[in-house]
């Protein structure tokens, strides 16, 4: 005999679905307002308004702020993965891959300065606040989009370990963390483009770093830190 669903898990299955819209919509939102005036300037109430709700709504979706920005980064993890991972099937060379894909993190910050910004803002965070203010779900997300991108890179360089054309005094997953905090830092100098060195001894001096020459930095430092074998 068959039997039909009582009719209030088709509201709940509907209840969740506008939900899980709404909530994709505050999140587009946040990302357009992010990519157009960056991350520092944007407000709960501006988010809001571009959706054309109120900010009390948004706090029924999400905790706060902090939990809203760390699904926004979901987003540009996700592009920054695949960029990565594109680039690591572009070549079968281990030399030649480690370069790409230290390449395509540096093209991708340099064209979202804004998940630069929201990278670091989270980063800079103790890991009990962020606890604290984000939930286990949104947490777990972002733990997944963050782990995603650093497998692509400790894959590269566990390939490359295990070919012998890499020498890594480090564990792959380690070096990976560090190149992607490294990396972060790195984009920041060359958005803002300047260097500071001395012209003479107390004397502090600005000058211009670009962006391809912050790339070639990270490339160079990346190649260094696995020491390839010499024949």
């Amino acid at each position: 005999m068959a039997t039909t669903a009582p009719p209030t898990d088709g509201r709940r299955k509907a209840a969740a679905a506008r939900r899980r819209a709404r909530e994709a919509e505050i999140i587009a939102a946040c990302r357009e307002l992010f990519d157009s005036k960056g991350v520092r300037d944007v407000q709960i109430e501006e988010v809001a308004s571009a959706v054309g709700i109120n900010r009390a709504i948004v706090y029924r979706h999400f905790t706060g702020k902090e939990e809203l920005f760390a699904l926004t980064l979901v987003g540009y993890l996700e592009e920054l993965r695949q960029a990565m991972a594109e680039a690591a099937e572009s070549d079968d060379d281990p030399t030649e891959r480690l370069r790409a894909v230290v390449g395509a993190f540096v093209d991708y910050g340099v064209a979202h300065p804004a998940f630069v910004d929201c990278a670091q803002a989270l980063m800079v965070r103790p890991g009990d606040e962020l606890l604290d203010e984000i939930a286990e779900g949104p947490l777990f997300r972002l733990g997944r989009g963050i782990t995603s991108c650093l497998t692509v890179l400790s894959d590269v360089l566990t390939d490359g370990t295990r070919s012998g054309d890499f020498e890594l005094s480090e564990e792959p997953v380690l070096l990976a963390n560090a190149l992607y905090a490294s990396g972060l830092g790195a984009l920041q100098l060359a958005r803002l483009g300047i260097l500071v060195t001395e012209a003479a001894p107390g004397v502090p001096t600005v000058g211009q770093i670009s962006a391809a020459q912050v790339r070639g930095y990270l490339v160079t430092s990346a190649l260094a830190l696995v020491r390839p074998q010499r024949g």
